[in-house]
């Protein structure tokens, strides 16, 4: 299972990159050629066209005119937002803060029936009360160096969770156990953050499972990410958000879940590992 959680980003760039390639070459046109028409260095267009470099809106408009191909221009900056949209670094998402990123995600966990979440260094943010939150999101924010809106933020985030109360869904979360023992925030706050998890794990429609530090691993520990039915996966790396919607890479998350499953605890020998670590903050 050797696979970057980038590759779908980056076949999205490339082939926007064949598209303008292929339409260059229909027009009988060399690539210095249309550099010459748009007015650019010629480097330009071997940028564009080797998934160097998305294009903007207006070179998607001077390239096609260049190659007398306008009625594609439509189509062709559809295809490049979306590809734009599938890596998206922190600083650039959370450049206004991040309270607005998670009120803009709010459509897409409403209308979500299964969530399968996996954390292997934080409590998922789905159960995260508001003192964890605003701990961990002003961590982030400082690490970023963006607007620092943690509070704000973090009651965004509790309002977005509360899918896991209303409507028609389901949860599977699971965490290292390490997790419950990383502190974001004073003593209180973590006491705070693991009884509410014991809270949670009563509900029906959550499955909470910690994955114990002595287990003998038959899957290695991965970065955090979250499953949206079967039709998105969204991979946090430190430095962006992936998001994917390749069915063969949603295959290959949903079957690294499966095996991280496996290894899990669940009901009363999950509740222990929670208030062994509860016992351990003192």
């Amino acid at each position: 299972m050797n696979v970057s959680p980038s590759s779908a980003a980056q076949a999205a760039r490339e082939a926007v990159a064949a598209r303008l390639t292929d339409l260059r070459k229909t027009a009988g046109l060399k690539a210095y050629e249309v550099a010459a028409l748009c007015g650019w260095h010629k480097s330009k267009v071997s940028r564009l066209e080797n998934a160097v470099t998305l294009p903007e809106d207006a070179d998607i408009r001077a390239y096609l005119k260049a190659c007398g191909a306008q009625e594609h221009v439509a189509g062709l900056i559809a295809q490049t937002r979306n590809a734009d949209q599938l890596y998206v670094d922190w600083k650039r998402l959370h450049g206004t803060g991040i309270r607005r990123i998670h009120e803009s995600t709010v459509p897409l966990y409403q209308r979500t029936r299964l969530f399968r979440v996996y954390c292997s260094n934080v409590v998922p943010g789905l159960l995260q009360t508001h003192g964890y939150a605003q701990a961990l999101l002003s961590t982030i924010s400082d690490f970023q160096g963006t607007p620092n809106d943690a509070s704000e933020a973090a009651a965004a985030r509790l309002d977005r969770s509360r899918v896991i109360y209303e409507g028609d869904h389901r949860f599977v979360l699971l965490v290292e156990e390490t997790v419950l023992r990383y502190r974001f925030g004073d003593a209180a706050v973590m006491a705070g953050q693991l009884g509410s998890l014991l809270e949670v794990m009563s509900l029906p429609s959550v499955a909470f499972g910690v994955i114990p530090s002595t287990v003998a691993r038959s899957m290695w520990p991965l970065e955090t990410f979250m499953i949206f039915d079967d039709d998105r996966v969204q991979v946090e790396t430190l430095s962006a958000e992936i998001s994917i919607t390749s069915e063969a890479e949603i295959a290959v998350y949903a079957k690294a879940f499966a095996a991280l499953q496996r290894l899990a605890v669940f009901g009363h020998d999950a509740r222990t590992l929670i208030t062994d670590a509860i016992n351990a903050l003192g």
